[in-house]
């Protein structure tokens, strides 16, 4: 089945090969992640202000409006299994702590004293039997409740009211925790809506920490979110992936508040001629597979669908669960943006999931968290969690592919900031950006009002 990818002409494009690419039958997915092209929404063609990427005014509307009212993820369900474990987590000029309770819930409060105003916790993850406060030892419960105030007889006007830490909304769903600071935010099950079907076959729950990093970037969080949603940079920033996958023939995708694209992977990109050997790149691929490239007779334009029927055939022997998953899921990669701020990488065998957040202060700056699992075939011994690393940009590599996206952004960052330079040029195979964009302004503009400069 041919792609319709957006209904560029291919031939007219800066290509060097017009290829038709196999895609699965979307009547063959049953209950799977559908993989039927969704009608493309009518967006416009108009500038995306640059203003909106360093505009204080603007990042203050964005806290009111967006981050203040929306569904955030908090972090990994594995992260809290016993009673007492928690996550602290930190958002903007807020900290919230995420807490596995007695009963096998969860709860999440601001992280936040009531009597001075302390942090209870560091960001970070660890156990506790209480939330003693170091300052004065005001001391919570796992609940949030109140359970002692030194002197309490001194303070004339009694405790704060309710004796307790403010409930937040949260709730556990494929294996990861998510919250929201808005206590009258739509229910979850409306805000993720499509994304259960698409997600849950991956079976994320299978997967261990692989790595987890957060790195303090010189951009603002858009600046992030629109890099890791189009692959025309692809000629640009990651000329080496050329030999890796295939960044013309994509389809994207827009739903409700996110959007995806499919990109297959195992494939030599269009914009180069098809070389006569196996690329060092997707020989990995092959290895990985379990696969011996040195062995391999086929064409390299065959190899992405071989590789398919070879994990299709020896994944359960290798105990490794493919049968919800279509033969595309087997190589290729399916991006999603979950509205804000989750760019997530979803593949057979590991998920690559970035959380892009914004700085509580300065709209050039953001904190961007790498996320990395990888799948544990049965049989195997689960993997020592992997601790968590912090550091600002360019003190340490993140990978090639990551280290060429941050060392471009600061400069995009910069640059939006010119006199000379009113917006963004968005062309088709950038539609996931004009589409957030879209999501981004129904949050912020829903009183019917229009920016004026912004």
């Amino acid at each position: 089945m041919k792609p319709h990818v957006m209904g560029w002409d291919r031939e007219a494009m800066d290509v060097k090969r017009v290829v038709d690419v196999f895609r699965v039958d979307p009547e063959s997915v049953g209950n799977g992640t559908p993989v039927e092209r969704f009608p493309d929404p009518e967006l416009g063609t108009a500038l995306i202000p640059a203003a909106r990427y360093y505009s204080p005014e603007f990042m203050k509307l964005e806290w009111e409006r967006v981050w203040t009212k929306v569904w955030l993820l908090g972090g990994r369900g594995d992260d809290l299994n016993e009673p007492g474990d928690y996550i602290c987590t930190d958002i903007g000029k807020e900290s919230v702590l995420i807490v596995r309770q007695a009963d096998g819930s969860i709860r999440a409060f601001p992280n936040v004293c009531l009597h001075r105003g302390n942090r209870l916790r560091p960001e970070g993850r660890g156990n506790a039997e209480s939330f003693q406060c170091m300052y004065h030892h005001w001391t919570y419960g796992l609940d949030g409740k109140l359970d002692h105030i030194p002197d309490l007889c001194t303070f004339h006007q009694g405790g704060p009211p309710g004796m307790t830490l403010t409930a937040l909304p949260c709730v556990e769903w494929n294996s990861f925790v998510w919250f929201s600071l808005d206590p009258n935010v739509e229910p979850f099950e409306d805000f993720i809506d499509p994304l259960k079907r698409h997600l849950e076959p991956y079976h994320p729950e299978r997967m261990a920490w692989k790595r987890d990093v957060t790195v303090e970037w010189d951009c603002n969080w858009k600046a992030s979110v629109d890099a890791f949603s189009e692959t025309y940079h692809v000629q640009g920033i990651h000329p080496q992936l050329k030999w890796y996958l295939d960044d013309v023939n994509v389809q994207i995708d827009c739903f409700g508040k996110h959007n995806r694209y499919l990109i297959p992977f195992a494939a030599v990109s269009p914009r180069v001629a098809m070389p006569s050997q196996i690329p060092p790149a997707i020989q990995e691929i092959m290895v990985h597979a379990g696969m011996d490239p040195a062995e391999y007779e086929g064409r390299v334009s065959d190899i992405r669908r071989d590789v398919q029927l070879f994990k299709r055939e020896h994944g359960a022997a290798q105990g490794k669960d493919y049968s919800e998953l279509n033969d595309e899921q087997l190589t290729d990669d399916y991006h999603y943006t979950i509205f804000p701020n989750v760019s997530v990488n979803v593949h057979s065998d590991d998920i690559m999931l970035f959380r892009q957040r914004p700085h509580a202060t300065d709209p050039n700056k953001m904190y961007y968290d790498i996320w990395m699992f990888e799948l544990v075939p049965e049989g195997e011994e689960w993997p020592e969690r992997v601790r968590h690393q912090t550091f600002k940009h360019g003190d340490k590599s993140i990978g090639q592919v990551l280290d060429q996206d941050a060392f471009n952004l600061p400069t995009v960052q910069t640059g939006m900031k010119s006199d000379f330079y009113p917006g963004l040029w968005i062309g088709d195979q950038e539609l996931r950006i004009r589409h957030f964009h879209k999501v981004l302004d129904d949050y912020i503009y829903a009183d019917g009002k229009q920016p004026t400069d912004l």
